[in-house]
């Protein structure tokens, strides 16, 4: 981004409505008073979407009913002896006493400290933030990217654990921000009282209690912004999320959880079908922009005021050619906050991130009509022909969608054979993603996705005869739907821009799946074509289960296909999570060593063209994920924590399981990209 002037900066501070501080040429001693009180300041503070000159600055000053006037200082040193920016700003009760200060006027590539106080010289801690290299800086960038973490039901450390290293790293070595793909929040909150028995071997930590709220089941979600607000509050009491929020620029995009577990649009579904839900999208949409400093867009174009629509929660009966719900309630509440936006950092790194909820539309497999193709026989599988054609609606095979997909014995109706081919990005994000993507002359084209695009896929067609009843689809295997792996057509378009455009150095960076995943992005698996054009990354969760958590509690001890999932052998404290075989390997290589316990064999009889695309996958991770990009090569690094069921006493945040890299070298145009493994310390067991 070119840098602006200051009569610029200030032009666009007043467009935006946002306090605003710009930096000095001569930096001074600090005059203001300030004793740090970080009981007033309970939630800490923060910085986000830095640019080359300047970022957004984040506090709450919680007070009565009138609005508190704060002081923002920013310097060159912790000590505040080299003042380079000051600024007024009002914490007001109308924003849950949050304040966001726009600070432009900065150098490229430096730190910087922070810190606001009252008008009393009540302090809150200091803060420090980084500002993004210039658009030519030659230097790499390195950043953290996270996503998933819920302190009711496990303990933050790795974010412990990201602060012990980055404080010992050599200064080129550190990272210049953290990237958090969503589910900052987890929406669905269980009472201990409503689950006494935990949440598999975790204990519920009663943390979260909506002052509103509405009960399903035995779980409560959010039905008003101040309940929204409560978990914000909440988390961020999190001394380990607080900390990290202190000493880097965070970079945030959102889930599903900050609105709703199964949320599309503006419509919930908890089991019973869509529910209109207007009302909530803008109260999470709300609290979402009083909580994270970014530079994100609102109809009222202002970084003090949210100034929520007026919406009602009305039936939206009618779509258009893109799955938009042209319901008025509807575009009003999801047009409330877009989150999609690009931030450049040096030469060698532009970030594109995209939303993946409010614009998508219904997920075929959620429907009821789609229980059809699942069987308790095949957990979790679902015949990859039924998803194709379920994804690509009336435009499969040139238009001609079948009236029924064959299924074991069965033809099952195809519900979707009159519909438009699934989208998760909208018709009107996609053009900007495409745009942004063609016209970025950066190194790396980094896609800040919050879910993972890599597909998961199995081989029950080699299953050996008499195991378990016959396979009913016509070959692989998917995984369910949800996300861009199944989202077939769309991504085609994605990357068939990628290669006729011949753009090199795409990459994904992306959450979600609770699991560590590193691999190549291709539109297509054998016995297709496989062509990649660009290298994917998935982190495992901070703190929330996983998959293999889940199987290790809930699958059956006698089911005749658990060796697929998880292997139970002699003296093991945990069955091994046979699960990653499955998914890169295929089923003989999990029969083999559910049997045998011998690696190499299983290994032996692996099906290279299940998963030609995944070099790594762990469905047990648990940590975080660091990347670095240059003009060579872009390289990651998996830090995986033990199972963070409760906070570690240690100032590493604990031990680690494993630390694992992989590496890209840059591309030509009409190369395939490929990737390098280095297990660097621990085992990751069968991931690698």
């Amino acid at each position: 981004m070119t840098s602006i002037s200051r009569r610029e900066f200030l032009s666009l501070a007043t467009a935006l409505g946002a306090s605003a501080a710009w930096a000095c040429v001569r930096p001074r001693p600090s005059r203001a008073p300030w004793t740090e009180r970080r009981d007033l300041f309970p939630e800490g503070v923060a910085s986000g979407d830095p640019r080359a000159d300047g970022v957004v600055l984040w506090t709450r000053r919680p007070g009565g009913d009138r609005p508190i006037s704060l002081t923002l200082e920013v310097a060159e040193d912790p000590a505040f002896a080299r003042v380079v920016a000051t600024a007024r700003a009002a914490a007001t009760p109308e924003a849950d006493w949050t304040v966001r200060v726009l600070v432009g006027g900065l150098a490229p590539a430096r730190e910087y400290f922070y810190r606001f106080a009252d008008a009393n010289g009540d302090g809150s801690r200091v803060g420090r933030t980084i500002t993004a290299p210039a658009d030519e800086d030659p230097r790499a960038v390195r950043f953290a990217f996270v996503s998933c973490q819920d302190p009711t039901t496990g303990a933050l450390n790795a974010y412990r654990r990201m602060i012990h290293e980055d404080e010992r790293a050599a200064p080129a070595d550190r990272l210049a921000f953290v990237l958090h793909l969503g589910d900052f929040v987890y929406e669905v909150v269980n009472y201990p009282e409503d689950r006494p028995q935990g949440y598999y071997d975790r204990a519920l930590r009663d943390l979260v209690r909506y002052p509103r709220g509405q009960k399903i089941r035995d779980f409560h979600v959010p039905v008003h912004v101040d309940d929204y607000r409560v978990l914000y509050r909440a988390y961020l009491h999190d001394p380990d999320l607080q900390d990290a929020r202190a000493r880097w620029p965070f970079v945030c995009m959102w889930d599903n959880h900050e609105f709703s577990w199964n949320g599309w649009q503006s419509l919930q579904n908890f089991g019973a079908g869509n529910v209109p839900a207007q009302t909530r999208k803008v109260a999470a949409n709300q609290a979402w922009w009083e909580y994270q400093p970014a530079r994100v867009a609102t109809p009222a174009k202002s970084l003090d005021t949210f100034r929520a629509p007026r919406v009602t929660d009305a039936p939206i009966e009618r779509f258009d050619a893109h799955g938009l719900g042209r319901e008025p309630n509807n575009l009003a509440a999801i047009g409330s906050l877009t989150g999609y936006r690009a931030l450049r950092f040096g030469r060698h790194l532009d970030l594109l991130l995209t939303d993946q909820h409010s614009y998508r539309s219904e997920e075929p497999t959620g429907r009821p009509e789609a229980r059809a193709f699942q069987s308790p026989d095949f957990p979790e599988l679902v015949p990859q022909e039924a998803l194709e054609i379920l994804d690509a609606g009336r435009a499969w095979d040139g238009g001609r969608s079948p009236a029924s997909i064959r299924h074991g014995d069965a033809d099952v109706p195809n519900f979707r054979r009159a519909e438009p081919p699934q989208t998760i990005l909208g018709a009107t994000q996609k053009a900007w993603f495409l745009d942004r993507l063609r016209r970025s002359r950066a190194t790396w084209k980094v896609w800040g996705n919050s879910q993972g695009v890599l597909d998961w896929r199995a081989d029950p067609q080699n299953l050996p005869a008499g195991l378990t009843r016959p396979w009913p689809g016509a070959g692989y295997a998917g995984f369910g739907g949800g996300d861009p792996s199944t989202a077939y057509v769309e991504r085609a378009e994605i990357y068939d821009v990628v290669a006729r455009e011949r753009i090199t150095g795409f990459a994904c960076v992306a959450g979600d799946r609770h699991s560590f995943w590193a691999g190549l992005m291709a539109k297509a698996l054998p016995p297709a074509a496989f062509e990649p054009v660009g290298v994917a990354l998935i982190t495992g969760s901070i703190s929330a289960a996983g998959l293999v958590e889940a199987l290790e509690h809930r699958f059956p001890e006698r089911h005749p296909l658990r060796a697929l999932y998880l292997a139970d052998r002699p003296g093991a404290s945990r069955p091994a999570p046979t699960v990653n075989m499955l998914l890169r390997h295929g089923v003989r290589s999990c029969l083999e060593y559910a049997a045998s316990g011998d690696l190499a064999r299983a290994r032996a009889l692996s099906n290279s063209d299940n998963a030609p695309h995944l070099a790594f996958v762990d469905m047990g991770g648990h940590g975080y994920a660091a990347v670095r990009v240059s003009g060579e090569d872009i390289e990651s690094e998996f830090v995986c924590i033990p199972r963070p069921v409760t906070r570690s006493e240690t100032s590493d945040g604990g031990p680690l399981r494993y630390r694992v890299r992989h590496r890209a070298a840059l591309w030509r145009p009409g190369e395939r990209p490929t990737l390098e493994q280095r297990v660097v310390e621990g085992d990751p067991g069968l991931g690698a």
